[in-house]
């Protein structure tokens, strides 16, 4: 798989536009960070991150070597069969298999948007109808970014705890359409029961009240673990709070967003 590589005002930003290219979930995929934002003063940053990422490609398992089959007979006579010695691959007359060689990349392919979002609509069509509930599905696309939302009554199914049975669809979403089709170029999100917009305005409310609790006490703050979706929305709402910067630490999927004073 050929790389991509992003850009952001913060890593987790320039990831997840990799990951929105890509069409993988994080663990599918490999980062190699190229330049990250520099620290200025008062906790602002300069520059951005850019960051490239690919598909990690993957590795064929290895043969389990058989065991030698029992010889019939063998056991109820009681006799001991002499075992002929096994012969080296290395030595017999078979000629030695060449390596394999690598895969070529995936050929990037121009997909027209309008279709990558007909083949989500109808994958989540059919998604809807397994969950045994009933929802309309509607394409909302501005350039580049395509958002499908799910919208009705009784989703809380297919959004989970935090979202994440929402995050999980929206994976396997971006494989049946984007992944399938060969697109590289558009964003696609899913959304279900309005739930990414009340999630964002839920968070940013909490960022603000953690961030003026530390720019009173003058005490870092730690926050629970979050997706890198939510750790941007915490990021994006404090980076004009002045008095108190933000930084992630941590390895997914318990990393976490930091309040400190600037």
């Amino acid at each position: 798989m050929e790389w991509v590589e992003t850009t952001g005002n913060t890593l987790e930003e320039a990831k997840e536009a990799a990951l929105d290219q890509l069409g993988v979930a994080e663990d599918d995929a490999e980062f190699d960070v190229v330049e990250e934002p520099k620290q200025g003063l008062f906790g602002r940053t300069r520059g951005e991150a850019r960051v490239r990422a690919r598909i990690k490609p993957s590795t064929p398992r290895g043969k389990t070597e058989r065991r030698p089959r029992r010889e019939k007979g063998a056991e109820k006579s009681g006799e001991r069969r002499e075992q002929r010695p096994r012969t080296n691959s290395r030595n017999s007359d078979r000629p030695a298999r060449e390596p394999r060689e690598p895969r070529e990349p995936r050929e990037k392919v121009e997909v027209d948007p309008a279709v990558v979002g007909q083949a989500a609509t109808d994958f989540l069509v059919g998604l809807v109808s397994a969950f045994g509930t009933t929802g309309d599905v509607k394409v909302h696309r501005e350039e580049g970014e395509i958002e499908v939302r799910v919208e009705g009554t009784e989703l809380g199914l297919m959004v989970g705890p935090g979202g994440a049975t929402l995050l999980a669809i929206q994976d396997l979403t971006r494989v049946a359409s984007q992944r399938r089709l060969g697109d590289q170029d558009s964003r696609l999100r899913i959304d279900i029961a309005g739930y990414r917009e009340r999630r964002r305005e839920a968070l940013s409310r909490f960022a603000n009240k953690v961030a003026e609790e530390v720019k009173e006490t003058g005490s870092a703050r730690m926050l629970e673990p979050m997706s890198s979706a939510d750790r941007k929305i915490v990021h994006d709402t404090l980076v004009e709070f002045d008095g108190v910067s933000t930084r992630s630490e941590g390895e997914d999927p318990r990393r976490r967003v930091v309040v400190e004073p600037a």
